[in-house]
C-alpha cells in the first residue's frame, strides 16, 4: 500500500468525491480528509491509500497540479510522521528552552492564594 498526501483541497471537498477522483488509477483503499478539531472544517488537505505503487505513482504523475472543484491539487507521495521529524520541521523541534522552563518551574514552589487555590503568583 502507498500513501499519498493531497494538498490544496476545497472545503467542499467529500471523501467520497476524493476516492473516486482516484479510483481511475487503481484500487483506494481508503481516502481521508483532515478536518480541524475546533472548527469541524476541513483544513484542505488529505491522505489517500491506493493498494499497490504504480497505482499511486501513476495517480501522482497525473494528478498533481490538476483541478478538482476549481482548486489546483497538490500532490505528493505521503511521508512517514519519523521522516517528518528528522527533517527538522513540526512540532518536535522547540530546543532546550521548554525543558529548562520545566526545571524551574519544579524548583519554585507554588502557593496557594486565601481560597486555597494553587498559584504562580507571590
Amino acid at each position: 500500500m502507498k500513501k499519498i498526501f493531497v494538498g490544496n483541497l476545497s472545503w467542499k471537498t467529500t471523501e467520497e468525491m476524493l476516492k473516486k477522483h482516484f479510483e481511475a488509477f487503481g484500487e483506494v483503499v481508503s481516502a481521508k480528509i483532515v478536518i480541524d478539531q475546533m472548527t469541524g472544517k476541513s483544513k484542505g488537505f488529505g491522505f489517500v491509500e491506493m493498494a499497490d505503487a504504480d497505482s499511486a505513482n501513476n495517480a501522482i504523475r497525473e494528478l498533481d497540479g490538476k483541478e478538482l472543484l476549481d482548486r489546483e491539487l497538490r500532490i505528493s507521495l505521503a511521508m512517514e510522521r519519523k521522516d517528518m521529524n528528522q527533517s527538522g520541521g513540526g512540532r518536535g523541534d522547540r530546543g532546550g528552552d521548554r525543558g529548562e522552563y520545566r526545571e524551574r518551574r519544579e524548583r519554585e514552589p507554588r502557593g496557594n492564594d486565601s481560597y486555597g487555590n494553587r498559584s504562580n503568583y507571590r
